[in-house]
Formats: structure tokens, sequence, C-alpha cells
């Protein structure tokens, strides 16, 4: 049935609530049998850009500009670097730092979380190296304490790297204990589960598959609604003074 122009999607100044209705697929230069799902880049004010990559058998992504991290959703990858070849499978990932020759490519039809951003260096760190790792083998921690909202964090907190990526479960009725501003950006796709997002001065139901762009100091909270938890995936820039290139 038409929707007669309903959706839930939404772009504020602070913020861009985007859901799937309103996906529109486009290959982005390099890309071989795949498509792009752009959620956030420079044409919203972001300094990152995220989409989602939807993959035919033996697809592949274009060179990156940038550093990028890369989260399987469904199927199966290939990352080829640096002469070594590594498998990732559902909720494998991997970094690779700003410059390296790689190549993705998807085995079967695959769908991928991709995250880029120029790297911002810092003269008393040195150049993240690559990663290649599986969620399922990082320990997850309490976030404030709360047993029922736990948090993943697949890059290390080292001044190597200026961005993280967490994943975030809540258990229903589980919910951030404050709400947030400060001065980090935010992209996020919602993984499994729903609930409520306040973002600004709105609030938002939102569930699995809908993404969500936070500028800084956007205020945000999310309380986790329904039978199943909620789970998400999260970037934020980190790490790096606001000044940016001024600081050292």
């Amino acid at each position: 049935m038409h929707n007669l122009g309903h959706t839930r999607s939404a772009w504020r100044s602070d913020h861009l609530l985007l859901t799937p209705d309103t996906f529109v697929r486009t290959p982005l230069p390099g890309m071989k049998r795949c498509n792009a799902i752009v959620h956030a880049g420079p044409a919203i004010g972001a300094a990152f850009t995220q989409y989602t990559a939807e993959f035919e058998a033996d697809g592949e992504l274009g060179p990156a500009g940038a550093q990028r991290f890369v989260y399987v959703l469904e199927g199966n990858l290939k990352i080829e670097s640096g002469g070594r070849m590594n498998e990732l499978s559902a909720r494998g990932y991997a970094f690779v730092p700003a410059g390296q020759a790689h190549r993705v490519i998807a085995t079967r039809e695959s769908r991928v979380a991709v995250f880029e951003k120029p790297y911002q260096t810092l003269e008393s760190a040195q150049p993240p190296k690559s990663i290649v790792s599986s969620e399922d083998d990082v320990p997850s921690e309490p976030l404030d304490g709360d047993p029922d909202l736990q948090v993943k964090h697949l890059l290390p907190d080292e001044p190597s790297f200026d961005f993280a990526v967490n994943t975030m479960t809540y258990e229903p009725g589980a919910a951030l204990r404050m709400v947030e501003m400060h001065v980090m950006e935010h992209g996020m796709l919602m993984l499994e589960g729903g609930g409520i997002y306040r973002l600004g001065d709105s609030w938002y139901p939102v569930t699995a598959g809908d993404f969500i762009w936070m500028a800084p100091w956007c205020p945000q909270w999310f309380g986790a609604l329904g039978k199943v938890p909620a789970k998400y995936i999260i970037y934020k820039d980190w790490n790096r003074h606001p000044l940016g290139a001024a600081q050292r």
C-alpha cells in the first residue's frame, strides 16, 4: 500500500532520522556489483561519511580516500591488504588506516556498515594500525554501572585513533541515565529491537534498520521498548582537541 507521503524520516538542523522507506541506493566510484545507501556525509555538515553497502556475490567496494571501518551486518567479506587475506562473517569488522591499499569483496550477497573519515594526525601519537576482529571477541562492559546497558568498544581507546565505534545493547526498559549534550557527533544504525529516541526537542520511535545522525551538542537520549533487547552500532569522533589541527 502506498504510504501517501507519510514517513518517520526527519531532518533538523542538529539531527537526521533516516528510515528504510526513504533509502535511496546509488553506486559510489569504484564499486562493482555493489550499491550504497549514504546516510551521512559533508552534505549535512558531518565530518565523516557513513553508508550501508549492499553487495551482490563478488561485489566490491571502491577505494577509500580516508581511513575506513567496515562492520558486517549480513553475509561474508574478504579483506585483502598488505598481502594478507582475512574473511569476515556477521558481526566481523575491520579497520583500515588512511592510505593503506586494500580490497573489500563479498563472497555472497552481503550488507555492510561502512564508516570513513579523514585522519586527523597527532604529533604525539603514531598512526593507527589495521585491525581485523569480530564483535563476538570483544568483552562487554556495563555503561555507568548498569548491567542492563552493555557496551562493546570495537576500536582501542588509544590516541592513535581519532574516532570510536561501539555497539550498545539495552535490555527492555533500559535507558541512558541522562540526556547527553557534547562536542562529539554521532552516526548510529539500529541493529535490533527498538525504542524511543530524543533528538533535540523531538521524540522519535525507532526500530531496527533506522539510521540517526547527531550533530555536536544535539540533546540526545534513548530508552528501549518492547520484549527484545535493542542494539545499535554508533560512531563518534574521539581523542582529539576541539581546536583540531591547531592542537598538537
